[in-house]
């Protein structure tokens, strides 16, 4: 059975439209804290962090409020990175962690994501049982009046993650002398970013870091690279980093001024765990993860295994497998040696720890040579038109047309109404006419 209200990354959709307004995030913390209340944890607490969104401040409280009358009692935490939020759950010892965020979409959007005990994001298991709960009677799941949960602000939230992630690294880590320039895309990691980076002696230039509620994304971060580009070039920096809205991705650019995507990152990263022994396993991409990064694994002797898209799919592969490295080509990177899920900052840190003897970026990035790839993302009224005759014939055909010379990929989007339209070849015109199969059923 589908899910109801849960996408491949938590809930999400336009604010006041849906299921994304007050009335409905009161039942998703009423449900989400009878669920966690009732393993029968003695410390009930659930805590909060949110990116800049504008809206956050209107579902936050309906949230709050879904959770105390559920009995759990709640921390606030603020803006926070959500790798910040899964590791302050897991180190408070909290029953539940939730995140609202809508990523990387535009400031109209928002949404939550999930985390359990041990700092992961919820499995579908979890997530259909909570469902269940969102759609039972409200009065079943509210608690007596002396069992309410209360409710406090904790004011360090950013402070104790900086901790957290400079202590994954020996203490005489430093970035003086180097100089960083920055994309915070006005979103949640706007305080803990440059701040991190400043107090291990980096000099700093940042963008991004003046959120007013609605700026969140527009324009800048890691979906629109060309800014840090041009800040790196201006200033001529040893290292370019963008994030996205909630901070758990990230796209860089070297000094040169070269744009480096996830699957760059995590060859680079791979390569230098195996040398290093740290590599565990093998590594996890994703159904969208280039071609050319296969066969470079395939020369490293490195085992790599796809997962579905969604940085909690390739987690949970990571988990099964027993690897410790896994990412996506948007930026979505886990590091299992340090987190449970993606953290633009932390893998930043990574990167330039292997940086700090005087390495350039451009000399340890571009591993492998990229297979031409074509994305576009077409929007639709229902993403089932997929299941469509018509849609299923046309896909058969181009996949038909590509094989022996590349691949074609066609999905739903599991946090916005659009289909994904993915082909990858070194035949471009090729790669172009199959697209256009596809692209003519959906539109």
């Amino acid at each position: 059975m589908s899910k109801k209200y849960f996408g491949t990354d938590g809930i999400r959709g336009k604010v006041n439209n849906g299921n994304i307004n007050g009335e409905m995030f009161f039942k998703f913390g009423l449900a989400a804290g009878t669920y966690f209340k009732n393993l029968k944890k003695v410390k009930q607490t659930a805590i909060i962090a949110k990116d800049t969104r504008l809206s956050g401040y209107t579902l936050e409280p309906a949230l709050v409020s879904g959770l105390t009358s559920a009995g759990m009692h709640v921390y606030t935490l603020g803006p926070l990175p959500t790798n910040g939020l899964a590791m302050l759950t897991k180190r408070m010892s909290a029953n539940m962690g939730i995140m609202i965020t809508a990523s990387h979409n535009p400031y109209y959007d928002n949404g939550l994501k999930l985390f359990g005990p041990d700092g992961l994001k919820l499995s579908d298991k979890i997530e259909k049982k909570i469902e269940r709960l969102i759609d039972s009677k409200i009065i079943k799941n509210l608690s007596k009046p002396e069992s309410l949960g209360r409710v406090k602000r904790l004011e360090d939230a950013n402070d104790r993650y900086i901790k957290i992630l400079k202590n994954n690294f020996p203490k005489n880590f430093s970035l003086k002398g180097i100089k960083i320039a920055i994309d915070c895309a006005n979103g949640a990691g706007y305080k803990s970013g440059p701040k991190l980076l400043r107090s291990l002696g980096a000099k700093v230039y940042q963008i991004g870091t003046s959120p007013n509620g609605l700026n969140i994304n527009q324009n800048c971060g890691s979906t629109f690279p060309n800014h840090i580009k041009k800040l790196v070039k201006k200033n001529k920096v040893d290292l370019g980093i963008s994030l996205d809205g909630d901070a758990d991705r990230v796209i860089l650019c070297n000094e040169k001024g070269k744009i480096i995507d996830g699957d760059q990152i995590i060859a680079m990263l791979a390569s230098r765990w195996k040398r290093k022994g740290i590599l565990k396993g093998g590594v996890v991409g994703t159904l969208m993860s280039n071609y050319g990064l296969q066969k470079f694994f395939n020369n490293q002797k490195i085992k790599f295994v796809r997962a579905q898209v969604g940085d909690r799919y390739v987690k949970e592969k990571m988990k099964n497998k027993n690897f410790n490295l896994g990412g996506e080509q948007s930026g979505h990177i886990i590091l299992g040696k340090f987190a449970t899920t993606g953290d633009g900052l932390l893998v930043a840190l990574e990167i330039l720890f292997s940086l700090r003897k005087g390495k350039k970026a451009s000399e340890i990035f571009n591993n492998f040579k990229i297979t031409p790839q074509i994305l576009i993302n077409v929007n639709v009224k229902d993403k089932n038109i997929i299941n469509s005759k018509k849609c299923k014939i046309a896909i058969k055909k181009a996949e038909k047309i590509i094989k022996g010379h590349g691949r074609m990929l066609v999905r739903k989007s599991g946090t916005e109404p659009k289909i994904r339209i993915m082909g990858e070849s070194e035949n471009k015109n090729l790669l172009r006419k199959c697209i256009k199969i596809v692209k003519r059923t959906i539109n």
